[in-house]
């Protein structure tokens, strides 16, 4: 049985833009909307002719859809890129579906799992389940709280302390030595 390329999410058909086929991008992912580049869309590839508007807010036209009537047609429709297709990463950089699923730990303490990565006015997060259940935790995606990212193992090594998240040690607990409060 013949597998299925894995793809990644460039967002969805929005509301026409003009009469000649053009539309906004809903959750785009800036990255993979490159003119002359392609997506898939209703179980077809299309060539990106257009790419006008801002990252935030692209606009686009594919090669086959003329005018609105096609784009009200394709509204809400996810658009797609082949994971072959998609630009090669820098490095220290991921795409979300490469994070999914992995553990989240510091040392031996484990956080939970990743469930799906954020994007935040100031930096993207990572959105862990707890192994005990519970309300998820965000972890920013920054260099303080992320030590290390080995997708190919399925481990992300973060800094509770840093976080907040750290347990207290029995030193934090207790009656300090005399001298220590005031």
């Amino acid at each position: 049985m013949a597998s299925t390329p894995a793809q990644l999410t460039a967002g969805r058909v929005g509301r026409p833009h003009g009469l000649d086929g053009s539309f906004y991008v809903t959750g785009p992912t800036p990255r993979l909307l490159t003119l002359g580049g392609s997506v898939n869309v209703s179980g077809r590839a299309a060539a990106i002719v257009r790419r006008a508007g801002t990252d935030a807010r692209p606009i686009l036209r594919l090669e086959g859809i003329g005018d609105r009537e096609a784009v009200e047609a394709l509204r809400g429709s996810e658009l797609t890129v082949y994971t072959d297709d998609a630009p090669v990463l820098a490095e220290g950089e991921w795409w979300a579906h490469e994070l999914q699923g992995c553990e989240v730990r510091d040392g031996e303490a484990h956080l939970g799992t990743v469930i799906r990565m954020l994007e935040l006015p100031s930096c993207e997060a990572l959105e862990v389940r707890p192994p005990a259940g519970g309300e998820p935790v965000l972890v920013p995606m920054v260099k303080d709280a992320v030590r290390s990212v080995e997708p190919a193992e399925r481990r992300i090594e973060v800094d509770l302390d840093f976080l907040g998240l750290a347990a207290p040690s029995p030193r934090d607990c207790g009656s300090g030595a005399a001298g220590e409060r005031s």
